[in-house]
């Protein structure tokens, strides 16, 4: 159980903003803690068979059906995103100006002598808002491609569109263009008559030369006349060219996972166990919190959606619940997600200097309410420290898993090894078996103790007791694992650098843009064009007339995560990360680890974050239970005054918010209640 006070040591002691906060403790409930990831089209991944309600469910029915969309950079202050495409104008969504400009850049590009060859719409710094006008611009105009250069969006005219308007009509080019932009499952579309066989193979072949993974063609023959009809392939995957069945290895079967109580590695190796697959079978977009209700997308290899159904039931019994069961064309890939939504409640909230004297409805208008609103607002305006959380150092209270990676990339085998079974104190079974591995060596006699749960450990153990505990054998443990399980030690040793590194900066460069800071390059500068949700952060090195101007706010300056292809800064912050790599014994690090296939090419991580969507509200507890009393239907901003417990209720705190992907609910907390969590 997280209770306030607990340290998060693998945070630095640095905030924002300056209010004064409040106390109080998070996860005394699994319950209390519900994170949904938000996939890449903006729509959340929920379980359709599962009662959870959100608690940031308004009680007002108009709520739902508002504006979904706002011309602010928060896309929309309803719970749910709209999974279709909108219907209204696109003024709406780019302001009236860029909008009229759109439409005159459509009409000029038949004439190529005076065509743009591209046109920006603006910066999005929202995801949310991103992904929106990528959808709308798409559907109303499909000639058109959107790229993506963070958090710029530019349009030009789709070449593919261009090649197939010569083979067919416009009106048939467009269409087609919406039918495959869709992608809905077994729909198909169809071209006008046509008798030509030289003309349709040439539609043949465009077809399976620019659409072949995603579509299958076929000419048909109705009433004395030939026309080619295209439909979605079953999997969107091409099909085997001798016609056989697919292997069972090429199955790919899509589902919605919702645990509780669970880490997400913890949960596929159960999953993995009871299927007959590997760990490595499964993939995901993020790993999600342990102690919380989770609800993530996944997909595992061979396994048909059947097979999948069968288990589902056991699943449950270990806290799995499994619905939304399809099939797929293909995995899923890290990272690929647009963030995650939270619903979280705070329990026992008082004033930061008391200890036992909780805040009751009596006195909570004209103090808790004071300062909830204040840290809100704040953490609203100015966002938060885009520290990287506790959980991405592992759980551990004896050797923290940025430990582990450190020694993995000195290619230290057996020292990561011998780090990696650093039991806890006590003498649970778990901690005993590491003990016993450590003392004696022999992993044999470890693999029988160690607990049937700790999947990471028996995998490794099984390699150790094949191929003995040498640097080779060492190596093979680390094999044993699947890729996301051994790269997650680097990226925590990567990590804890990135965390060190935000807090010199602020402390040292203070809070603006500095000469030699990253930021993202302004629009009317070159970039490397990207298409897509996502294209790297295109690098620029702030100049010192660019920071006498205050050309760059703190928001834009981005700090990279170690590895083989970032930039550094060019000021002081330069020479920080060439010390601190060097003080681990990293100063000709490659970041690359070949005998355990890992590679570290680095990223850029904005120094700051910035919570969407933001609700909350204050309530009572009821007396005894923990439950949080609901009912009302006042504003999310407004006091829940019935509580129905006098003096004696306490007041918790929930908080609803959409943070982008890589982004940490308990560091946005952290700076919201100005304590560690």
């Amino acid at each position: 159980m997280k209770q306030d006070g607990d340290a998060a040591v693998n945070v630095p002691p640095c905030f924002i903003s300056n209010h004064e906060g409040f106390r109080g403790s998070i996860k005394n409930l699994i319950r209390d803690f519900v994170v949904t990831e938000i996939d890449v089209g903006g729509r959340r991944v929920t379980a359709a068979s599962a009662n959870h309600t959100s608690p940031c469910a308004s009680s007002d029915a108009n709520s739902q059906s508002s504006a979904q969309f706002k011309q602010e950079s928060d896309a929309s202050t309803d719970c749910d995103v709209d999974a279709t495409p909108p219907s209204f104008d696109l003024s709406v969504i780019l302001g009236q100006s860029v909008s009229e400009e759109l439409e005159q850049f459509v009409l000029t590009l038949k004439d190529e002598t005076t065509a743009k060859q591209e046109l920006s719409l603006g910066c999005f710094p929202d995801k949310h808002h991103r992904a929106n006008v990528h959808r709308v611009v798409r559907h109303r105009f499909p000639f058109l491609m959107t790229i993506t250069i963070q958090p710029e969006i530019r349009v030009r005219e789709d070449p593919d569109y261009r090649e197939l308007s010569q083979l067919v009509t416009e009106d048939e080019a467009e269409d087609f263009f919406r039918f495959i932009d869709a992608k809905v499952r077994g729909s198909s579309y169809t071209f006008g008559p046509d008798d030509s066989k030289e003309h349709r193979t040439a539609v043949h072949h465009f077809m399976s030369r620019r659409f072949g993974k995603l579509v299958e063609t076929k000419s048909f023959s109705d009433q004395g006349t030939t026309a080619i009809t295209v439909r979605l392939r079953e999997q969107g995957r091409p099909k085997k060219r001798s016609g056989e069945e697919r292997k069972e290895e090429e199955v790919y079967t899509g589902f919605t996972l919702r645990k509780e109580n669970l880490e997400t590695l913890e949960a596929i190796s159960y999953m993995a166990a009871a299927l007959g697959v590997l760990p490595s079978d499964f993939t995901y977009a993020g790993i999600k919190d342990k102690r919380a209700v989770t609800y993530q997308s996944m997909v595992v290899k061979k396994v048909s959606a059947q097979r999948l159904e069968e288990k589902a039931a056991e699943f449950q019994k270990r806290g799995m619940h499994l619905s939304q069961i399809r099939s797929v064309g293909e995995p899923l890939r890290l990272g690929r997600l647009q963030g995650n939504h939270f619903d979280i409640v705070v329990r026992d909230l008082r004033r930061h200097g008391t200890s036992d004297t909780h805040f009751s409805a009596a006195n909570a208008h004209t103090c808790l309410e004071e300062l909830v609103k204040e840290a809100v607002e704040n953490v609203e305006a100015r966002g938060f420290v885009n520290y990287y959380g506790p959980q991405r150092f592992g759980s551990s209270q004896s050797v923290q898993s940025d430990h582990v990676g450190l020694a993995l990339l000195k290619e230290d085998m057996v020292g990561a090894v011998r780090l990696f079974f650093t039991p806890e104190e006590g003498d649970d079974p778990h901690s005993h078996a590491k003990r016993h591995f450590l003392q004696t060596d022999n992993a044999k006699e470890s693999l029988a103790m160690m607990p049937l749960s700790k999947a990471k450990e028996r995998l490794m153990l099984r390699a150790l007791n094949r191929y003995g505990t040498g640097p080779d054998g060492c190596a093979q443990a680390w094999l044993s694992l699947p890729h996301s399980m051994r790269v997650f030690y680097p990226h925590a040793y990567c990590s804890r650098v990135w965390n060190e590194a935000a807090a010199h900066r602020l402390t040292t460069l203070g809070h603006r843009a500095r000469r030699g800071d990253l930021v993202w390059r302004q629009e009317g500068q070159n970039k490397l064009e990207d298409a897509g949700e996502t294209s790297l952060p295109q690098i620029h090195v702030v100049t010192e007339e660019e920071e006498q101007q205050g050309a760059y706010k703190l928001g834009q300056v981005l700090l990279p995560m170690p590895g083989n292809t970032v930039k550094y800064p060019e000021n002081s912050m330069g020479t920080w990360f060439q010390e601190r790599l060097a003080r681990d014994g990293l100063d000709k690090c490659r970041f690359r680890v070949s005998s355990l296939k890992l590679n570290l090419p680095g990223c850029y991580r904005p120094l700051l974050a910035c919570p969407c969507n933001f609700r909350y509200r204050l309530q009572a507890a009821e007396d005894g239970r923990g439950e949080v009393m609901g009912g009302s239907s006042r504003s999310d901003r407004q006091l829940n005054g019935q509580t129905g417990e006098g003096k004696q209720g306490s007041l918790v705190l929930v908080l609803n918010f959409d943070l982008d992907s890589s982004c940490y609910a308990t560091i946005c907390l952290r700076e919201i209640m100005k304590c560690d969590l």
